[in-house]
């Protein structure tokens, strides 16, 4: 996060012009797609305030990174524990607290700057969180494999080994809820 996020350090229009280029190249909502997917894998929208960041730089596609950068207002700071979930995977994270000059909502004439249709700015204070991920981690997640002490195991065949053996477990508990039934039922021998 070495390289400023806003052209002209706090502008705000320039998150929407980010936005609007994300939106103009398919591959970057792509990209972005497989992003939050491994974000939703590792749950980081269960700790608080991740759901409602804002993205404002990025992706920022690299040979073997990605990064996105996201903003939230200075009171509602991501709890850093949803960031410690990336962590094993390789993932880099990054925060930083700047100010961000936003439009103020206009109410009368007054809410203008001079001589113009633009609305005066006031400033606020943000956290930006930059992620880098590995291409890997992303294309891992998206094909539902993951590579573990070099063997490549299939996610949905370990799923249904899983279910498998729990409806084993469950037929066996049965049988036995079965059996312990009949053997309360018997008359004790004397």
């Amino acid at each position: 996060m070495d390289k400023e996020i806003f052209k002209n350090l706090e502008d705000y229009w320039q998150v929407a012009s980010n936005i609007r280029d994300i939106y103009m190249s398919n591959g970057s909502i792509a990209v972005l797609l497989d992003f939050e997917r491994v974000l939703d894998e590792v749950d980081i929208y269960a700790f608080k305030n991740w759901e409602i960041g804002e993205l404002v730089a990025g992706p920022e596609i690299g040979k073997y990174l990605v990064t996105c950068t996201f903003m939230w207002p200075e009171k509602s700071m991501p709890d850093p524990r949803g960031a410690r979930r990336l962590l094993p995977f390789d993932c880099k994270i990054e925060y930083k607290k700047m100010d961000i000059k936003i439009p103020i909502k206009i109410t009368d004439p007054s809410d203008y700057q001079s001589g113009t249709k633009t609305a005066n700015l006031i400033t606020k204070k943000v956290w930006l969180v930059a992620i880098t991920m590995p291409k890997s981690l992303m294309s891992d997640i998206r094909t539902g494999s993951i590579e573990m002490e070099d063997q490549d195991i299939d996610l949905e065949e370990l799923d249904r080994s899983y279910d498998e053996d729990l409806d084993t477990e469950a037929v066996q508990n049965d049988e036995q809820a079965q059996d312990a039934q009949q053997s309360l039922q018997q008359p004790a021998a004397v």
